[in-house]
């Protein structure tokens, strides 16, 4: 008897008695289909995160910013597109001169700055709204950094035009009507001239407005380290040109500064900063807590798949005991036609691995397909603010490895009823009633 009759054989045996073998495999169904549905739903969130880190710079990407400068950001990205008021208050800033940089960038650990002077935009509006709304600009300091974009494409960091990206809540604020409406369409950027608005007293007198194309819009992401409006460098060079016009070099400072640093002296580095009085922002400040809240809810899930698993290598020893038991003459008589004690060990092992192989089919084929419609049903719902969040992404050398773990734990549980059988005298065999 060769692999195949084997296996033909021990399909056929399981099916001998169909409601034990059905209630052995839904035991094993339920374990599958709890573990591959979560290793499902971890690899959608952090396939997720991933392309966010991507999208700030990769790890070891910091940014730098005066403490007291951070939490007024902060406030003012944080919410909804808020309109502009003619006689709002600037936000206050703080400075990193270049002394404080050399000093900053002689700490352990720290592979490179890079320093952007402080740019401060009024507000934003099109030609499709007469609405004014504020807005932070960000600069897309080169090409490395990926972003997650639902429309157009992201800024061409080198580009000599003056580019543009909007996120979602800007693209639908600034009058377009989609995402994809927005890309190529002009917007308008207007700043204060510096030197100029210190001896005026009407703001409007010293603003300049600049028209930027419209390159692609932002999906929304978890992390606000990046988040915003982007611009590329001609366009954001240009823009503190203006608005540094006429001022000597010595008032021409940076703000913020940003940065690749060696992780594993982070502790050491932050501490350094935070005695000159900056905040250093790490990708892992923005997705640890988020990874850590994922991780823990599907570690609880896990481990009631897992009990399912255990409860199901009971039964499937339950199982073949009793079907050594049911087919103890069987067993005397293959061996007394000269079968041999490690194909009958063969026999039963291939009924116990079959189980867990039908049992860990059907918990795929079912989780894929509840996967796929709770995808369908979480992106029109709690997911719609973020389009490119997939909540379940199943991968086949995950699934193929959960089978193969399962069909070893299922075979495992059924060498000691098949070493039983293995083992049976014929002579007795063929006597038992």
């Amino acid at each position: 008897m060769n692999f195949i009759d084997l296996v033909r054989t021990a399909n056929h045996n399981l099916l001998r008695n169909k409601t034990r073998t059905f209630l052995t495999i839904l035991a094993i169904f339920i374990g599958s289909f709890t573990i591959i549905l979560n290793t499902a739903i971890n690899a959608g969130v952090n396939d997720f995160i991933d392309r966010q880190v991507e999208s700030i710079g990769g790890d070891g990407y910091i940014e730098i910013s005066p403490k007291a400068l951070y939490d007024q950001m902060l406030n003012m990205t944080s919410g909804e597109v808020q309109e502009y008021e003619e006689d709002a208050k600037s936000i206050e800033t703080s400075y990193l001169d270049d002394e404080t940089l050399k000093k900053l960038e002689s700490v352990d650990g720290v592979e490179s700055l890079n320093a952007y002077q402080n740019l401060s935009t009024d507000y934003i509006t099109s030609g499709y709204t007469d609405k004014k709304y504020k807005i932070t600009l960000n600069l897309l300091p080169d090409d490395t950094i990926h972003v997650d974009m639902v429309a157009g494409r992201q800024v061409e960091a080198n580009s000599d035009s003056y580019e543009i990206m909007l996120t979602e809540d800007y693209a639908e604020k600034l009058g377009f009507e989609n995402n994809d409406a927005a890309v190529n369409k002009k917007v308008q950027l207007i700043i204060p001239v510096t030197l100029t608005c210190m001896t005026t007293e009407k703001r409007q007198d010293c603003q300049k407005t600049i028209t930027a194309t419209v390159t692609g819009v932002a999906a929304d992401g978890v992390m606000s380290m990046g988040a915003g409006v982007r611009v590329n460098l001609a366009l954001y060079n240009h823009l503190v040109d203006l608005q540094y016009d006429g001022l000597p070099e010595s008032q021409k400072v940076a703000y913020m500064a940003t940065g690749h640093i060696d992780p594993t002296k982070l502790d050491s580095i932050r501490k350094a900063f935070e005695e000159e009085g900056f905040t250093i922002i790490t990708i892992d400040d923005e997705v640890g807590m988020i990874r850590t809240f994922f991780d823990a809810i599907l570690i609880v899930f896990n481990i009631f798949g897992i009990i399912a698993l255990l409860a199901a290598a009971i039964g499937i020893v339950n199982t073949l005991f009793m079907s050594v038991q049911e087919r103890t003459r069987e067993i005397g008589l293959m061996k007394a036609m000269g079968m041999s004690s490690s194909k009958i060990f063969a026999s039963f092992s291939l009924e116990a691995i079959l189980l867990g192989f039908w049992g860990s089919i059907f918990g795929i084929a079912v989780s894929v397909l509840i996967g796929s419609i709770a995808n369908r049903i979480a992106s029109e719902t709690f997911l719609a603010s973020f389009p490119t969040f997939s909540l379940t992404k199943f991968e086949p050398a995950t699934m193929i490895s959960i089978t193969l773990i399962i069909m070893l734990i299922a075979f495992i549980a059924g060498t000691l009823p098949a070493r039983r059988a293995s083992k049976k005298d014929p002579i007795d065999a063929l006597r038992y009633e």
